[in-house]
C-alpha cells in the first residue's frame, strides 16, 4: 500500500478518498484551506493525513480534484513541486450551463493541464466519467483512462484495480477530449433521459 495525495476537498475528492482509504492506502488531503483538508482527513480516518498546499505532495500519485477552472492556478502555485509525479486529472471542463466544453479547439482539459505541469510530471485522465455518489456507494465500476506515458498508465491501472475498479485504456492523452465529451454526455443523460445521477457506464465484453 502507498500514500495517495488528493488536491481538493469537494464531492469527488471525498468519494475517491473514501475508496482509497478502504483499499488500505494512506490518503494525504491537501487544500488551500487547511481546515477543510483536516475535516476531510478526519472524515476519511484510516490514518489519513493533511499536507501543505503548494509543497511537494507525499504521494507519487497526485489526484487533481479541483474544478477545471481552478486547475491552471493550482499548477502554477505548485510549480516544480509536482515534478516526477503522476497527476490524475479528474476534471470535466464543461461550461457553466453544461451545454459544451470550454477547452481550446483540438485540445482537452487533460492536455492543457499537461502543458501547465512540470516536464517531469505525467498526466493521466481518469475518474471523469464516474459520478461521486456512485463511486462512493457502488462496488466494481468501469474506469476509463488515457495517457501518453505507458509506465504512468500502468501505475494508475494498478491503482484503480486496488480500489475495486475495472480500468479500461482508451489510448493516448489526446483521447481525453473524447472522455471529456463522454463526461458531458453523461451529465446530459443524468439530467434528461435517465433523470438521475445514479448511473454509470459499463463495458460488456462478450
Amino acid at each position: 500500500m502507498s500514500t495517495i495525495s488528493i488536491i481538493g476537498t469537494g464531492g469527488m475528492a471525498t468519494a475517491i478518498g473514501g475508496r482509497i482509504a478502504k483499499a488500505g492506502h494512506t490518503v494525504e488531503v491537501v487544500s488551500r484551506d487547511p481546515a477543510k483538508a483536516q475535516a476531510l482527513a478526519d472524515k476519511l480516518a484510516a490514518g489519513a493525513t493533511t499536507g501543505t498546499y503548494g509543497a511537494a505532495p507525499a504521494g507519487d500519485i497526485v489526484i487533481l480534484a479541483v474544478p477545471y477552472t481552478n486547475a491552471a492556478t493550482v499548477l502554477a502555485e505548485y510549480r516544480d513541486a509536482l515534478d516526477g509525479k503522476v497527476i490524475i486529472d479528474i476534471t470535466n471542463p464543461i461550461s457553466p450551463d453544461a451545454t459544451g466544453l470550454v477547452t481550446p479547439h483540438g485540445s482537452s482539459g487533460a492536455q492543457e493541464i499537461a502543458k501547465a505541469a512540470p516536464a517531469g510530471a505525467h498526466v493521466v485522465k481518469a475518474f471523469n466519467t464516474l459520478f461521486g455518489p456512485v463511486l462512493a456507494r457502488r462496488g466494481r465500476l468501469d474506469a476509463f483512462i488515457a495517457a501518453d506515458d505507458p509506465k504512468a498508465k500502468a501505475r494508475v491501472s494498478t491503482f484503480l484495480e486496488s480500489l475495486g475498479l475495472r480500468p479500461f485504456d482508451v489510448g493516448a492523452l489526446h483521447m481525453a477530449s473524447t472522455l471529456e465529451s463522454l463526461g458531458l454526455m453523461l451529465i446530459g443523460l443524468a439530467k434528461n433521459g435517465a433523470g438521475t445521477f445514479d448511473i454509470a457506464l459499463n463495458v460488456d465484453v462478450g
